[in-house]
């Protein structure tokens, strides 16, 4: 059983002969019984504070762990972050370089058809040439007819309107006054 100030202070003692004097013996229980009640009340203190720095270190514990789930899911979503952030830039990369490589392929088309066209501008060039070559031939033979006796050529008739049909556009008829003239 634990003793209170209380207990100290009330307690008697056994009286003998020669025994203790009882006013030195009340007078020191009265000491040790302030004594011991200003221990009871520092102890009690001090449980008061060890049970307010218990609950401040539960608190701070708390914090902490709150603090350290806090940095943790900051960690994770930086690098939820990051890498979206790099499969964005991936799939920005890899739609540029389509649209690099249709521009690209489109340049090469129209590369091509430009010198397909630069090709038949130059065979429509050589076609055009040899036709007016043609017809300038066909042109001299018929004034060097001309310059002859057209009474004595019958096939001048036909050598003229076979220039005239070549130039409009027949090119068959064109053909039969060269041959005409040729012959």
């Amino acid at each position: 059983m634990r003793m209170t100030p209380l207990d100290v202070q009330s307690h008697h003692f056994a009286r003998r002969l020669r025994g203790y004097d009882p006013d030195e013996v009340d007078a020191f229980l009265r000491i040790v019984s302030e004594d011991y009640e200003g221990l009871v009340r520092e102890t009690e203190s001090q449980a008061d504070r060890i049970r307010r720095l218990e609950r401040r270190i539960d608190e701070l514990s708390a914090q902490e762990d709150l603090l350290k789930e806090t940095l943790v899911s900051a960690q994770a979503m930086t690098e939820q972050l990051r890498t979206t952030a790099e499969r964005e830039c991936e799939l920005r990369l890899a739609e540029v370089e389509i649209r690099a490589e249709k521009i690209l392929d489109a340049s090469h088309r129209r590369a091509a058809r430009l010198a397909q066209d630069i090709r038949e501008m130059r065979a429509l060039r050589s076609r055009l040439a040899e036709a007016l070559r043609s017809a300038a031939e066909t042109h001299i033979a018929l004034l060097e007819t001309l310059e002859s006796d057209p009474e004595q050529d019958p096939h001048v008739d036909g050598l003229v309107e076979g220039t005239v049909a070549y130039l409009k556009g027949d090119k068959r008829r064109g053909a039969e006054p060269r041959r005409a003239a040729a012959e």
